[in-house]
């Protein structure tokens, strides 16, 4: 299976991102992030999480007034009391809801035949209200690949527009995600997505591979914000993707700006030694590397308009 030519982004930034210990975004932040969100190119954001449904879909109506370009989505737990209710204030806000199915035994409802029992009557109820639906499979790289593609299978059949495979603690490594993406493609006509967590520092490589088994479409935060050690990071990801020949539509002229702006407003500072934006990204050291420091870097610095230095100390 060939990988696409194009991958979709879904930026999580002011979702995944909230989960980040210490971050709080003010509604002004949310909409200058947003703003800038669009301006690199992303075109769609999750922004409303399964826990804070009323709350992020108040914010979610701002959002929509004043960045009216963007996409915005939202995810809704399948199996909670007010399901319905919330599925019906999101589609009023929302230009798509993802419902979200826990894969695991060993979280509710245990049984197979009753996770498919929800998903089949969210995904109605979303029919029903007329909002564009995918969904989500938290969980999904830590169980029986058959019983994915089953419940894969289960949503196209209901409706959904997309499926989402969650490797939900970081545990995945490459060989997993390429096995689970690429079982679920195959079984599949419409787009399978890729949620990565970065607990075992593996984000950007998981996600890297599923878009070669097949996936259309990534999850990302900006900055790799997110719950625990966070989540496959933006700019990471567009510029792998983009050295491998696959377009994302990001900008990555803007990725410097972007991270700057979104670790001042989470006051979570990017570390010198990120890839990608890092202030050391760039600067040379070593004796040995200034004869031909292009043979040590692997992207041309101007790409995310930045400029080589050279250190002595």
């Amino acid at each position: 299976m060939k990988a696409p030519r194009r991958v979709a982004f879904r930026d999580s930034t002011l979702r995944e991102g909230l989960d980040t210990p210490g971050v709080a975004f003010s509604a002004a932040q949310r909409i200058g992030i947003a703003k800038r969100l669009l301006a690199a190119g992303v075109r769609e954001m999750e922004v409303v999480a399964p826990a804070r449904v009323p709350h992020d879909l108040t914010l979610a109506r701002r959002l929509r007034k004043a960045v009216p370009e963007m996409e915005l989505s939202g995810l809704v737990y399948a199996s909670r009391p007010q399901r319905d209710a919330e599925l019906a204030e999101a589609a009023r806000a929302l230009d798509r809801v993802d419902v979200l199915v826990p894969v695991s035994p060993h979280r509710a409802p245990a049984s197979r035949a009753a996770k498919l029992r929800l998903l089949r009557e969210s995904l109605e109820a979303c029919a029903r209200l007329g909002v564009r639906a995918g969904a989500g499979f938290p969980n999904a790289t830590q169980v029986d690949p058959a019983f994915l593609v089953a419940m894969a299978v289960a949503a196209e059949r209901a409706g959904a527009s997309r499926v989402t495979v969650y490797d939900t603690n970081g545990s995945a490594t490459p060989a997993a995600v390429e096995q689970s993406i690429r079982r679920v493609r195959r079984a599949l006509r419409i787009p399978v997505y890729f949620h990565g967590h970065d607990d075992l520092g593996l984000a950007t490589a998981n996600a890297l591979t599923a878009v070669m088994a097949g996936a259309a479409g990534l999850d990302v935060t900006v900055n790799g914000l997110g719950d625990r050690a966070g989540n496959c990071a933006l700019e990471q990801a567009a510029m792998v993707l983009h050295l491998h020949g696959i377009a994302t539509g990001v900008r990555l002229a803007a990725m410097p700006r972007l991270c700057g702006a979104v670790a001042r407003a989470s006051r979570v500072a990017v570390s010198p030694i990120a890839p990608i934006v890092g202030d050391y990204v760039f600067r040379h050291r070593s004796p040995a590397h200034l004869a031909a420091p292009q043979l040590f870097e692997p992207f041309d610095p101007a790409l995310v308009g930045a400029r080589r230095k050279f250190v002595k100390r």
